[in-house]
């Protein structure tokens, strides 16, 4: 692919126009290395194709370490996994001088929406949900601690605490059912 917009129309059911009318709204940038972006909890977020360069998006932790989640060479599409309609989860800057096909996150999905029918556009949201618990769970795994996992796990699952196996919930929080069993040891004690 050679533009956000051949990637559209590859893998949408934007029709020509609705196509060319996204295609008016998208900025073409050269930025210089080491250009912030993006940064963890901007409202206001883009969808960035490069063209040349190479760029990474990441995030810090409460005690201050990066934890690199994705690089984006040429030819690939980079955005915070996050709705459009919450603060952002992920730094994203520039490891080079980039060339950049900028859409405002916002724009892309008001006009997906117009453009397609109901049922194509809860589909999407649902991947979209998706994609963004992923990009959490992952960030999380890079990040947190055993038992801050774990509590974030009880949260997010309390439903499913005792509908599967311990070893299962060890296996999903990157742990063995060993340290799970100090974990829930350790959260009882605090």
């Amino acid at each position: 692919m050679k533009s956000f917009t051949e990637i559209l129309e590859a893998y949408s059911k934007l029709s020509k126009e609705d196509t060319a009318s996204l295609k008016k709204k998208i900025l073409i940038k050269s930025i210089p290395k080491g250009t912030l972006l993006q940064r963890q909890g901007d409202l206001n977020s883009n969808v960035y194709y490069v063209k040349k360069g190479l760029l990474r998006s990441y995030s810090i932790d409460e005690k201050g370490k990066e934890h690199i989640f994705l690089f984006a060479p040429e030819g690939w599409t980079m955005a915070d996994g996050e709705s459009h309609e919450k603060p952002t989860d992920l730094f994203i800057e520039t490891l080079e001088d980039c060339e950049l096909e900028i859409l405002n996150k916002r724009i892309l999905v008001n006009e997906f929406t117009s453009a397609t029918n109901a049922s194509e556009v809860e589909r999407s949201k649902s991947l979209l949900r998706r994609i963004a618990v992923m990009q959490k769970r992952i960030i999380m795994l890079m990040s947190a601690s055993a038992l801050e996992r774990y509590e974030h796990f009880t949260k997010m699952y309390p439903q499913i605490l005792q509908r599967v196996p311990q070893k299962m919930i060890a296996s999903y929080l990157g742990i063995t059912p060993e340290a799970l069993s100090k974990v829930k040891n350790q959260r009882v004690n605090k």
